[in-house]
């Protein structure tokens, strides 16, 4: 199948099961309106999908989520293979993606060092002038 098709079946299925959360269709207590679907790696064979679930609520509650999601798997892949026109429709795995958290975590480090740094620049530009003014005292 070709590479553009499986991106775009991707995209429906991401749009597909976040509607399915957001509306509460999805009658399992573990799944929260939290969850994001980040994206959907379909095989080229439609036999798989992984879909990729996170959020900004602590990894226990988007593990708990995933489980969620998983064991409602079967409910999912039924009501959107009804809205879809799909020869086979694949078979979902849900999996919990922490690379927005991570990258959230990678920024808040880089703000903290560049602040850091902007902080040493002060102090040193501080200790400059006064460096500057002792040598005129002592000319």
């Amino acid at each position: 199948m070709g590479q553009y098709r499986l991106l775009r079946l991707g995209q429906q299925l991401k749009e597909e099961i976040s509607k399915l959360i957001l509306t509460h269709q999805i009658k399992d207590p573990r799944v929260s309106e939290f969850l994001t679907i980040n994206r959907v790696e379909v095989a080229g064979d439609l036999a798989y999908a992984k879909v990729y679930v996170s959020s900004f609520m602590d990894t226990s509650s988007v593990k708990r989520g995933v489980a969620g999601l998983q064991s409602a798997a079967g409910f999912i892949q039924s009501s959107i293979a009804k809205k879809l026109s799909v020869y086979k429709f694949p078979k979902l795995t849900f999996v919990a993606d922490e690379s927005l958290r991570d990258g959230f975590e990678m920024v808040q480090k880089l703000n903290a060092l560049e602040a850091e740094e902007k902080a040493l620049a002060e102090k040193r530009a501080a200790e400059g002038v006064q460096d500057t003014d002792e040598a005129e005292r002592s000319e």
